[in-house]
């Protein structure tokens, strides 16, 4: 049997029950199975607002630093969602849209779906999927970038990372170049879009070698960097940037 499990008005999750797995007190639910009926997206503009982390490449800390806005979101008394697009998100909040069981032509429908018109004031901080530089995953990417019509982005990156992930004849981006990117395809469908700072992933360096990578980022960036994890002063001005 399978039934569309609702949570929060804005968001839902489709949840493939499979009764020959069922034991008493127990459902076996497929979180990566999609909702019937995705449409075509529109590019109509919808209205509330929409952060969207984007990466340099797969498996950086997308998700965390979704998580992480939206907590900091939360504590600042933010009307906000989070919006999971993987299979973990969605284990984690309950609710999202697994975009890489989606058919090609309807992933930025199914972006759509996921962030739907909003109060002026709501946020929806949307968890990122793959990257525009990585060869095999970046049509996802691109679609959830056009679909999401995201007002902020915020740019995930590994510090010590040189290359892509399983790939290594294709070169990690500058962030500059990144951000440059990221910015002018999210433009398509909001011309307005715009990139409050950096996420940098820095679990491999220490205190005082991450303190320099960040300040070194911040300096040739000129915008906000923060490592999600570490926290602190720096991450709560990337949260203002995101909410300016």
């Amino acid at each position: 049997m399978s039934h569309w499990k609702k949570g929060e008005p804005t968001a839902r999750v489709w949840m493939a029950e499979h009764t020959s797995w069922r034991k008493p007190g127990r459902v076996s639910s497929a979180v990566r199975t999609p909702p019937p009926g995705i449409p075509v997206a529109t590019g109509e503009k919808r209205s509330g607002k929409r952060l969207l982390t984007v990466g340099t490449d797969c498996a950086l800390g997308k998700k965390y630093t979704a998580l992480a806005l939206t907590r900091a979101f939360k504590r600042r008394g933010v009307d906000v969602d989070f919006r999971a697009t993987g299979q973990t998100g969605i284990l984690i909040s309950g609710a999202g849209m697994p975009l890489d069981a989606v058919v090609a032509d309807f992933v930025a429908g199914a972006a759509e779906m996921l962030s739907p018109a909003a109060a002026a004031t709501h946020w929806d901080v949307v968890e990122g999927q793959g990257s525009l530089f990585h060869p095999s995953y970046s049509g996802v990417s691109l679609g959830l970038l056009h679909g999401t019509q995201p007002d902020v982005i915020v740019l995930c990156h590994e510090v010590g990372r040189d290359h892509i992930l399983g790939l290594e004849s294709y070169p990690i981006p500058s962030l500059t170049e990144a951000i440059d990117l990221n910015l002018r395809l999210a433009r398509r469908t909001n011309p307005h879009a715009r990139c409050a700072g950096v996420s940098l992933n820095t679990s491999t360096l220490s205190a005082a070698q991450a303190e320099v990578v960040l300040t070194e980022h911040r300096t040739s960036l000129r915008m906000p960097v923060a490592d999600p994890i570490r926290g602190g002063v720096e991450f709560d001005r990337l949260v203002e940037a995101c909410l300016a």
